[in-house]
């Protein structure tokens, strides 16, 4: 298999900045790892490499928020109960990106909204039939509560992909055009 040198040292960089991103002070939901997902899986020709790097920024992430719990910096643990269905969760919105066209907006915009609904969907459902959140009851009110309390992380996670989708694509787009033109 050969790998493009320059594309690896990108995706190691990309995973780098996005889990450390992940980790600063922002609006709850605003995080590049949903995109990220969309972007490997529409990308990347190798699948397990595009299920590798969101999988791999959300771990490293992760690691940095236990160890700033563990100090005492932030009431935000890296790992909990739960955490596995997290990671199904973006290893799914890998596959959507396996759908979406690199060079076709609309795709792009599509996925970058059915991505966080999908998350939004059935993450919260997760909650609500795990207990946690705020423990609503196990009843359809319970869930409707469960969605209504996800709310604004939903809305930051619908701005956040769309924002770095755009980024994502956008500049791979560019590279690639570039490195087009200077090979010709």
């Amino acid at each position: 298999m050969k790998f493009n040198r320059n594309l690896i040292i990108s995706f190691v960089l990309l995973v780098i900045v996005a889990s450390l991103y992940r980790v600063l002070p922002r609006p709850m939901g605003f995080a590049p790892q949903i995109a990220m997902a969309l972007f490997a899986g529409a990308i990347c020709t190798n699948k397990k490499f595009a299920f590798l790097l969101p999988l791999l920024s959300m771990f490293l992430s992760d690691a940095l928020y236990q160890v700033l719990f563990n100090l005492g910096y932030t009431k935000i643990q890296g790992f909990y109960d739960g955490q596995l269905g997290n990671y199904l969760l973006i290893c799914g919105l890998t596959v959507i990106g396996f759908f979406v066209k690199q060079r076709n907006v609309l795709s792009i915009a599509t996925g970058s909204l059915a991505a966080p609904t999908a998350y939004f969907l059935i993450s919260n459902f997760m909650v609500w039939i795990g207990g946690g959140g705020y423990n609503r009851p196990k009843t359809f009110e319970g869930l409707m509560m469960v969605y209504a309390d996800g709310l604004p992380f939903y809305q930051m996670s619908i701005l956040a992909t769309l924002f770095f989708s755009a980024v994502f694509f956008g500049g791979y787009y560019l590279v690639s055009k570039a490195t087009r033109t200077a090979i010709s």
